[in-house]
Parts: C-alpha cells; sequence; structure tokens
C-alpha cells in the first residue's frame, strides 16, 4: 500500500512539473505576438477553453480527498492562462476581441451556473461524481481544442502555428496523468488522459511531415529550334530561286529580251509557290 502511494504521488508530482512546462510552452508564441505587435494568425479559443478547464477542476479538486496535486497545478494553470488571455486581448484585432469577451463571458456564465446546480443540488459524493464527469467533459475539450490548429496545419501545410515544445510535453503530461488516475482509481483523471496521449502523438506526426514546407519551383520553358529538314527545306528554295533569277530572261546589250525559255517558266513558277508555302510553315 505505502508502494502504491509512493507511485502515484510520484506520477502526479511529474505530472505536475510537466503540465508546468505545458503552460509555459506558449511563451515564444506570444513572445512572438508582442513583437510584432498583433495576434494576426493565432487564436484564443485554446486559451479560453484551458482557462475554464482549470476552474472546473480547482473546484472538483476542493471537494475531493487527497487532491492537493490537483490544486497546485490547476492553480499554476489558471494564472498563466489568464495571463496570455490578456495579452491575446491587447494585441488582437477588433474581430478577434469580441469573439474572445464573449468566449469569456460564457466560462464566467457557465462556471457560475455549474457551481450553483452542485452545491444547491447535490452533496457529498454525489457532487463529486457530478463534478468529476463535467470536469471530464471539458478536459475532453481541451485536447480537441488544438484541432482547430492541427486543421489549420493540414490547410496551410505549415507548422507555423503550432509549436512542437507544446505537442511533446502536452503528451508527456497526458502520460503522467493517466496513471496518477489509474493508481488513485480516479476514473475522471485518467479516461481523458488517454485522449490527450493519442491527440498529441498526432499533433506530432503533423509537424514531422509539415515541418519542411515544399517551395515550389518555376520552370521557364526553352524556346524549341525549327526542325532540321525545315531549315534544309527554305536553304533548297533560296539556292533554287537564285539560279533560276540567274538563267531566266537573258537580255542583248541594248537592254531587250532576247528570248523566253518556256521550259524553265513553268518550273520557275512552281519553285516560287514552294518557296512561299515553305515561308507560311
Amino acid at each position: 500500500m505505502a508502494l502504491h502511494m509512493t507511485w502515484m504521488f510520484a506520477f502526479g508530482l511529474l505530472g505536475n512539473l510537466i503540465s508546468c512546462l505545458v503552460c509555459l510552452a506558449p511563451m515564444p508564441t506570444f513572445y512572438q505576438i508582442c513583437q510584432k505587435k498583433t495576434s494576426e494568425g493565432f487564436q484564443s479559443i485554446p486559451y479560453v477553453i484551458a482557462l475554464f478547464s482549470a476552474m472546473l477542476w480547482l473546484f472538483y479538486a476542493i471537494f475531493n480527498e487527497d487532491a492537493i496535486l490537483l490544486i497546485t497545478i490547476n492553480s499554476f494553470a489558471f494564472f498563466m492562462e489568464f495571463g496570455y488571455i490578456a495579452v491575446y486581448l491587447f494585441y488582437a484585432t477588433k474581430k478577434d476581441k469580441l469573439l474572445t469577451f464573449k468566449l469569456l463571458l460564457f466560462n464566467i456564465f457557465g462556471f457560475g451556473l455549474i457551481c450553483v446546480l452542485t452545491l444547491f443540488l447535490t452533496q457529498g459524493q454525489k457532487r463529486v461524481h457530478v463534478l468529476g464527469w463535467i470536469c471530464m467533459v471539458f478536459s475532453l475539450c481541451v485536447f480537441v481544442a488544438p484541432l482547430f490548429i492541427v486543421g489549420k496545419v493540414i490547410r496551410t501545410k505549415s507548422v507555423e502555428f503550432m509549436p512542437f515544445s507544446l505537442s511533446f510535453f502536452l503528451t508527456l503530461s497526458a502520460v503522467m496523468w493517466f496513471f496518477y488516475g489509474y493508481l488513485k482509481k480516479d476514473q475522471f483523471v485518467a479516461v481523458p488522459n488517454i485522449l490527450g496521449f493519442l491527440f498529441g502523438i498526432i499533433q506530432m506526426l503533423l509537424y514531422v511531415i509539415y515541418r519542411n514546407p515544399k517551395k515550389i519551383v518555376v520552370v521557364e520553358p526553352e524556346l524549341k529550334e525549327l526542325p532540321e529538314h525545315i531549315v534544309d527545306i527554305k536553304k533548297l528554295g533560296a539556292a533554287i530561286w537564285s539560279e533560276i533569277n540567274v538563267v531566266v530572261p537573258q537580255l542583248n546589250d541594248c537592254g531587250k529580251e532576247i528570248f523566253e525559255d518556256p521550259s524553265a517558266k513553268e518550273p520557275a513558277m512552281k519553285a516560287k509557290e514552294a518557296m512561299n508555302a515553305t515561308n507560311k510553315i
């Protein structure tokens, strides 16, 4: 029993440490936002959902036994996600700000409704189970939220908006929290992290596939040379025409025509027609 508790505490502690790294993973992204002074291309949906999930898990941990590790990590996650959203709102466009404010209002209203209903309609272990199911559903939403980014990666064939560090630490965190929930016999912690592990693997595979975007090379068409037989015909036609001009007709010293060779006139006309046809080709 003591060994069982030791392993459970060890996985919970590792889960806390790795989850802290997950929370810190978006910092390069927000540093980039601050540098560019714009949030264009980034979405606030994953951070708003993560904030809501942290609030729910804190509420669940308060009524659960031996859940100090859940309280510590979700407290840290709450403050980090709140900070990310504040920075996002500062640099977001008017349209993105409006969407984010709507999501935050949903957070406040939804969390308040859950608190009121569970406090007044449930008690004891029943309250823990109801909150556990609610937390599990929204934890799945946290893991599914990055699929918006996955869709963008597939469409654009670029991993610019999907940091590898976030996907990697998300996968490790899912593994640690799964074993923690399994050893603690807490299905509400263990089950969501199975999907978390699978989604993390998918994101890392997409990163490997699209990390080097393909460059489109434009090949300029080359001028094609004329076939040799056409060139030869043109040369031959010019040579024949020059010989005909030399032979027909002959003039005397006074510049008058001496004779017209009928036999040479007809081939000359045919050669001229052939020459004209060749030039058209």
